[in-house]
């Protein structure tokens, strides 16, 4: 199942309040009232709590954790966001404030324990399976969006996830009634509500998609086994004439770096365009540092990540990446580009680029320094075999650039 995980050290010493061990349910309310749950365990652990989130099969742990008098404060240790709560008798209340820059989003949140269901308190029996891809389309005229859903069911718990062209929406998990779906998931960064009419085992209708406190898309789907994306490695180019990039920007500790530098000549190098805002930027670091340095870095990889926050500030967006740089204990050069995720910022930022999709974007270059290719957006582990077949089509491509 999925978590995040919240270390707190408490004064055994004192009176300090202490959170009741188990399963609680967790609900962030919408601006339209809906509720966004996810639940939560809190275990002891050798003189320490656990708080554990639970979407799916994830796993992330916080320990910047706090309880004054009546008072809990939670700062997560991704997306730049925080718990500011309160004990009142048997739950907690208080709000989940993100920091967006120069502005913050703030959802009210409650948490009761003892509720093990994250939808309904009983479970009902679902008329259809809906388990399987499907194609999902977000929004209305001309916005439309075509993604892909893969679920799985099991009784009246789903779970599951949309792909895109950009990413996807990480670890979903929900229930089914008798002619509803319902979906959510908390990552510490992102809040997401899915809801739908079951018409039968191949139409959903009438979707609603609420992310945050006051974000609402509509969506519709159909079953399709044949449900496919369009290759990533066919949405993001180098304008005509061009074949290579270069780029200039300042690292953590301030001090420029170059593309041109010597110890990226004669490399393989994956440039890394990212945010510490994004989720699937996430997933993707992760899977650069625990996985793909690690094998490829001696054999003449090299990774750059270029960060593109919310402000323009290098001191804020100095805090919010060293912040990502630690939690996962980033081994290659993340630099601030003073740029912005804003349309058309990345495009000011490397002018040689014609287009650009979304976040992640990943530009591989060969040993000559030439771009061969640039895959859009990231299938994290929360897709299953989508992961696994990016990572054995990825580390091929880097098989055959080294071999050269």
């Amino acid at each position: 199942m999925a978590a995040i995980v919240f270390a707190v050290i408490f004064d055994t010493a004192s009176a300090q309040p202490k959170l009741k061990t188990g399963i609680w349910r967790g609900v962030l309310k919408t601006s339209t009232g809906n509720q966004l749950p996810f639940n939560l365990k809190v275990s002891d652990t050798a003189g320490r709590q656990q708080l554990t989130v639970m979407n799916g099969d994830e796993r992330l742990q916080v320990t910047d954790i706090k309880i004054v008098s009546d008072s809990v404060f939670i700062h997560m240790p991704l997306f730049d966001s925080e718990f500011k709560l309160k004990f009142y008798a048997d739950s907690l209340k208080g709000q989940w404030i993100k920091h967006l820059g120069t502005t913050d989003a703030i959802m009210d949140f409650v948490a009761t324990p003892g509720e093990d269901w994250r939808f309904f308190n009983v479970a009902s029996t679902p008329k259809t399976d809906i388990s399987g891809k499907w194609t999902a389309i977000f929004g209305d005229g001309a916005q439309r969006d075509t993604t892909v859903g893969d679920f799985k069911q099991t009784g009246s718990r789903l779970t599951g996830t949309f792909l895109t062209t950009t990413g996807d929406y990480r670890f979903l998990e929900g229930s089914l009634t008798s002619d509803s779906l319902y979906l959510s998931c908390f990552d510490g960064g992102h809040a997401y509500l899915f809801t739908a009419k079951i018409n039968d085992d191949h139409t959903l209708t009438d979707g609603k998609y609420f992310s945050g406190y006051s974000s609402l898309d509509h969506w519709t789907a159909y079953k399709n086994e044949n449900a496919r994306l369009p290759d990533a490695y066919s949405l993001t180019a180098l304008k005509p004439g061009y074949k290579k990039i270069d780029f200039t920007f300042r690292d953590l500790n301030g001090h420029p770096v170059s593309l041109s530098e010597n110890r990226f000549k004669g490399k393989v190098v994956i440039v890394q365009i990212l945010g510490s805002w994004c989720p699937n930027c996430m997933d993707e670091t992760s899977f650069f540092v625990n996985n793909y340095y690690k094998k490829y870095h001696n054999k003449g990889i090299e990774i750059i990540g270029l960060a593109y926050e919310r402000t323009t500030d290098f001191a804020k967006s100095q805090r919010t990446v060293r912040q990502l740089k630690t939690h996962f204990n980033v081994p290659y050069p993340l630099l601030i580009t003073g740029y912005t995720p804003a349309s058309g910022e990345p495009e000011k930022s490397l002018p040689m680029l014609a287009d650009f999709k979304g976040f992640p974007t990943t530009i591989i270059i060969d040993k000559k320094g030439d771009v061969r290719k640039i895959h859009t957006g990231f299938s994290g582990p929360g897709t299953g075999v989508y992961y696994t077949q990016f990572i054995d089509e990825f580390e091929k491509l880097t098989d055959d650039l080294l071999a050269e």
